[in-house]
């Protein structure tokens, strides 16, 4: 796996995550719904291709 694919799929997660927090942040239940589903994919993704998560964002809210 390419360093480049790793921090990817990082960056894919740190988005995740934010979206998910500014989404309760706001009371969106809609924007939240689907910012969770982001998040678990992303985790799914790193899981999957053994990237580790260890920033903001990289242990399950």
């Amino acid at each position: 796996m390419s360093g480049s694919f790793a921090d990817a799929v990082r960056e894919r997660a740190r988005s995740a995550y934010a979206a998910l927090e500014n989404a309760r942040r706001e009371g969106d239940t809609q924007a939240a719904l689907v910012a969770e589903d982001e998040w678990e994919d992303a985790l799914r993704l790193a899981r999957a291709h053994g990237v580790h998560l260890d920033e903001p964002g990289g242990a399950a809210p």
